[in-house]
């Protein structure tokens, strides 16, 4: 009997702590916090998928999903949410395209004439300017800077060639321009020599 005479007599206390002004004022707060915290996490999945999703309607419906399951929406939407934001969409694809570019510009061409050639060429077969010495020993094809025969083990001997700077270098800015989309190859003119002004 004793029990129940302490709960009858902890129940008006604790009808009064339910009813105190401190409680009630406790209460609202933790209400408005809850719904301040559960609008905040509407505005954040509104945030979240308009730096990840391009389509408006979508937008919306994640934005509606973060506000009516509360609490729950926000991480259904985590759960669903793209990977990756339209930035970093952006800036993968802008890589991706520079890369194909420097992929697709992979195969030599001859420094005068921009013809397509092959590692292997001594010399191009369209305007014949010579690009490669071959070894006197094995006869494979050198690179300039090479000082020794990698395929034979033979010490290069160097003869000196007289190289077009100006044609290779107007050749060369041909290439890139009819790579970049500019077709105003006309514009690029050679430049004259400077001993012809006399």
């Amino acid at each position: 009997m004793t029990g129940l005479t302490v709960l009858a007599a902890a129940l008006p206390s604790l009808h009064d702590v339910f009813h105190s002004t401190a409680f009630v004022v406790a209460r609202n707060l933790a209400i408005f916090l809850a719904i301040v915290f559960w609008l905040a996490l509407a505005f954040w999945v509104y945030k979240d998928a308009r730096r990840r999703i391009d389509d408006p309607w979508l937008v919306g419906i994640a934005a509606l999903l973060g506000l009516v399951p509360p609490y729950l929406g926000p991480l259904v939407y985590m759960l669903f949410r793209p990977a990756e934001t339209l930035e970093d969409v952006r800036a993968r694809s802008v890589e991706l395209r520079a890369l194909e570019e420097h992929l697709g510009r992979g195969r030599p061409a001859c420094p005068v004439c921009s013809t397509a050639i092959e590692t292997d060429f001594l010399v191009c077969p369209v305007c014949t300017t010579e690009l490669r010495q071959a070894c006197t020993q094995c006869e494979a094809p050198l690179e300039p800077l090479w000082q020794m025969c990698p395929y034979c083990a033979h010490a290069i001997e160097r003869r000196d060639v007289e190289v077009d700077v100006d044609a290779a270098l107007t050749a060369e800015a041909r290439t890139v321009a009819s790579q970049n989309g500019h077709g105003d190859t006309e514009t690029l003119t050679r430049p004259e020599p400077r001993g012809a002004e006399a």
